[in-house]
């Protein structure tokens, strides 16, 4: 039987791999080596070119802009300036590429012209736009028509290998199926490095990568597989590492942590989160179950041969690896949550610290005792509250003409209301309100949502209209001044609600109930009661800037009093399954 040999090793966002070290003939010995020869000790090198291939494109092009002293004439004197061109012009050829459209010389001197006056301001003219244009694909990119070449030391051949280098290539045209014109496009290195830049969000990456994995398991390319479940793996690494340096960043000053950037962990983590961990599960029992037939295999049957034993081996490190996919999953999980609660937590504290008064002690203490030393007599009265002591008492001669009640008196009676208290009753009273109160929370966001599914959207300002002459339905949506506030906050704050994704976490997790209005936990209950056909899959709500203000007037509070309600124009949306 073979064994394997697991050593963890410290990862950072530039390095997060598993070492994995195996004996010959399992991992080490690729087709073709003989066996008993030496096996590969760092398993993360192989492919090592391949990585190199990626990072040459930038170097050379890199090398290619800052050797340059032609830039100098046009107005571009910084290596920034001259990269950003670069890429910009190679933008405008993959665009004319992808339309299958002409990109000459002169196509490209009048995109830089135009990209000139809006944004450059260098005030070239089109004639000077063309042959920087010209310099740009056929000196940089072109490399003067020389070819261009770099190497990536092969770790597994103990040698370099050079790899080719091209970001556009031309073609001959006619226009006007006469004139003979040169158009450029992009080659596929040049699209490999401008995708690289920006086209595939994070969020995507792993999703692609475990759509990768997925097919190589099913072709039975294990060694492939390998490569896969290694960058999921270091994906959701980077995930939670993350999440960890922005708890920390919002522990030392939640304020230098924008909404946007709140907003766009929370969103990368639910797309890591979404039906990963189950997909995980399952490639872990179909790897386990395929391991175990060959292993059963080479016990009962026959001797394992090397290539069956090689994908023993590899089946072996992706069960490994797929664990600690898992587990990372539930890390990413309960940090997702721990965030939120550490946000809202700090956010609340700073919301507080507006009402703490302080003073200086310089100005507040020392100059006074200095300007009045025989103030230090009275210093007491400044120390007693910080030893939570009583101040002394001082009359009050306003006091002596209002009526006095007797203070011992009030004090017995308040004794005796509280020998007297039925716990019990006053718990059962506690109840029914608890629950009058949910029932009108309910209903209120009932009648919201009724309402948005008439037309699959409506506005706080149609609602008001449609309320204004019904009063049962007014009570409805309004059962009091606070109520009515606190689900329009909560409903604006959420902005944007999965439906799908509440339904997991209501599935997945057991949750106490919670005292207050909850707003995640009342949808689902609302939703549930909805009849089938009509299946909500994403609410959106926003707040309207077209400066209008809702009004509702002979609204109640909590204490009956009548108030008038103004508020914000606000839009309600509701996606249903298979409707936009």
């Amino acid at each position: 039987m073979s064994v394997l040999y697991l050593r963890d090793t410290s990862y950072t966002p530039d390095h997060l791999e598993m070492d994995v070290t195996m004996p010959d003939g399992v991992l080490g010995r690729k087709a073709g080596q003989k066996k008993g020869g030496r096996a590969m000790q760092y398993d993360f090198l192989k492919q090592f070119p391949r990585r190199m291939k990626n990072v040459g494109m930038y170097a050379t092009l890199v090398q290619n802009c800052v050797q340059k002293t032609t830039w100098k004439q046009y107005g571009f004197t910084t290596a920034d300036e001259q990269i950003n061109l670069v890429f910009t012009v190679m933008l405008y050829i993959m665009e004319q590429s992808l339309r299958e459209e002409a990109c000459t010389i002169d196509d490209i001197g009048a995109y830089i012209d135009a990209v000139d006056m809006q944004y450059l301001d260098k005030r070239l003219s089109y004639g000077e736009c063309c042959q920087l244009g010209d310099f740009i694909v056929n000196n940089i990119l072109s490399n003067e028509g020389r070819v261009m070449y770099f190497g990536g030391f092969d770790y597994e051949k103990k040698d370099y290998q050079v790899m080719h280098i091209s970001y556009v290539a031309n073609k001959i045209i006619y226009v006007d199926h006469e004139i003979k014109r040169t158009s450029y496009y992009l080659t596929d290195d040049g699209y490999s490095l401008l995708l690289s830049t920006l086209e595939i969000e994070n969020n995507m990456k792993l999703s692609i990568h475990e759509m990768i994995f997925q097919m190589h398991l099913e072709k039975q390319s294990y060694d492939k597989a390998v490569d896969e479940i290694k960058h999921i793996f270091n994906r959701m690494r980077i995930q939670m590492q993350k999440i960890r340096e922005t708890m920390e960043r919002i522990r030392r000053n939640a304020l230098d942590y924008s909404v946007k950037d709140y907003e766009e962990i929370l969103v990368e983590d639910l797309g890591t989160i979404e039906d990963t961990r189950q997909k995980f599960q399952d490639y872990r029992e179909m790897v386990h179950k395929r391991a175990k037939e060959l292993e059963e295999e080479n016990i009962n049957v026959k001797k394992l041969s090397g290539k069956d034993e090689e994908k023993l081996g590899y089946l072996r490190v992706i069960e490994i690896y797929l664990d600690r996919t898992i587990e990372e999953h539930q890390k990413i999980l309960s940090g997702h949550f721990d965030l939120k609660a550490l946000y809202t937590k700090e956010l609340e504290s700073l919301s507080q610290l507006s009402l703490i008064k302080r003073f200086s002690l310089r100005t507040g203490l020392y100059d006074k005792i200095l300007e009045r030393p025989q103030a230090l007599g009275d210093l007491d009265h400044f120390l007693r509250p910080l030893f939570n002591q009583d101040v002394g008492k001082t009359y009050n001669l306003n006091k002596a003409f209002q009526l006095q009640r007797p203070i011992r008196k009030g004090k017995r009676e308040e004794l005796e209301e509280e020998l007297d208290f039925d716990e019990e009753k006053w718990q059962q009273e506690q109840r029914a309100r608890h629950l009058e109160k949910q029932r009108q929370y309910q209903e209120s966001l009932g009648y919201l949502l009724e309402r948005a599914a008439e037309k699959g959207e409506i506005t706080l300002e149609e609602i008001s209209s449609r309320v204004a002459g019904t009063e049962q339905e007014r009570r409805l949506l309004i059962p009091n001044v606070q109520i009515f506030k606190e689900i329009m906050v909560e409903l604006i704050r959420n902005r944007r609600i999965h439906i799908q994704a509440l339904q997991r976490e209501r599935r997945d997790f057991i949750q106490e109930a919670a005292g207050g209005f909850q707003l995640n936990d009342m949808l689902l209950k609302l939703l549930d009661k909805a009849p089938s056909g009509q299946t909500v899959t994403e609410i959106e709500v926003e707040r309207l800037e077209d400066g209008k203000t809702v009004v509702f007037e002979g609204v109640r509070d909590e204490d009956g009093e009548q108030k008038i309600v103004r508020c914000s124009n606000v839009h309600i949306r509701l996606t249903r399954e298979g409707r936009g």
